[in-house]
């Protein structure tokens, strides 16, 4: 991580645990919004205006959290508004790395290098996604949830396509994400870092009771999580239903069933899939390789061959 604005140490996944061995997630650190007019969003400050060409995402096509805000720049139309970026997939003993060329931004080597960039004395990991200002060469905002809703209503005219957050589905949709991330989308992390078994457990049931409650949901025929719309929460889900069976079964120890033993999910990840532009947010090639490149958990390196993903068709 960054101390200070210097690199300390490796690359960890586990920087922080709680007092029964689990994983804590560090907080976001630049929390700015892109609005219409720059006026200041939720939190931050202001001056950030909506304008085609001067945003730039970086992600990693590994990573839920960053293929959230891809998924929702490509159902809001913003691919011409906003570039990006897209980092190695395996993580290195600096963190997330660029291939030459890759950001034609600021010519980083590494993410640490845009952090630092943008506060000389910055302390924490340098995570994706970034949503970088190209203006004022600087990251505005680092929270995924947050540039979710930055995408769906902060670039005005810009944005086409289906409001993610609807006013009359707020409430619902709060409190569905407020139960599938800790549980699920935060579980299968606290499962696969979790340092005691006790910790591991009570993670390792959360997920399966998670998954558990939204195949059920699914069971009433609706095409969605809040029905025949589709929201912020369908991406939520399904960016951790896409990584399940090649990633968090095994690798993360999350391995009482699949998502191919759940087949409502199963057939859900697949309609959520094939809408136009999601499966280029999916690359299960990155996915394996990423995550299999984590030291703590994978010392050897050695990438698994399969699964086979029935869902993942055209």
């Amino acid at each position: 991580m960054l101390v200070n604005g210097k690199w300390v140490a490796k690359w960890d996944p586990v920087q922080a645990k709680d007092e029964k061995g689990g994983f804590v997630r560090q907080t976001s650190t630049f929390r700015n919004w892109v609005t219409p007019d720059g006026s200041a969003g939720p939190t931050g400050t202001g001056g950030f205006k909506a304008e085609a060409g001067r945003y730039h995402l970086y992600v990693a096509l590994i990573c839920p959290w960053a293929c959230r805000t891809l998924m929702a720049r490509k159902l809001k139309g913003l691919e011409d508004a906003i570039t990006i970026s897209i980092v190695e997939p395996e993580l290195t003993d600096q963190g997330w790395r660029f291939a030459a060329g890759a950001d034609p931004v600021n010519g980083a080597t590494y993410m640490h290098d845009l952090y630092t960039k943008a506060d000389p004395q910055v302390s924490g990991r340098a995570t994706v996604p970034v949503l970088w200002d190209k203006a004022t060469g600087t990251i505005v905002n680092n929270e995924s949830a947050e540039i979710l809703r930055i995408l769906n209503t902060g670039f005005g005219a810009l944005a086409k396509g289906p409001d993610l957050y609807p006013a009359d589905l707020a409430a619902e949709i709060d409190a569905l994400n407020d139960a599938i991330y800790p549980a699920l989308n935060n579980g299968v992390y606290r499962a696969g870092f979790a340092t005691t078994q006790l910790a591991y457990e009570e993670a390792f049931r959360d997920v399966f009771a998670t998954l558990d409650a939204l195949e059920t949901r699914l069971s009433d025929g609706r095409q969605w999580l809040h029905g025949d719309r589709f929201t912020e929460t369908d991406i939520r889900a399904f960016v951790t239903l896409a990584r399940f069976d090649a990633a968090y079964h095994g690798l993360f120890k999350c391995n009482l069933r699949r998502l191919s033993d759940y087949p409502l999910l199963t057939a859900y990840s697949a309609r959520v899939y094939r809408l136009p532009g999601i499966a280029e947010t999916v690359s299960i090639d990155h996915i394996k390789r990423g995550y299999y490149s984590i030291k703590a958990l994978n010392p050897n390196g050695i990438v698994p061959l399969g699964p086979k993903l029935d869902w993942l068709v055209p």
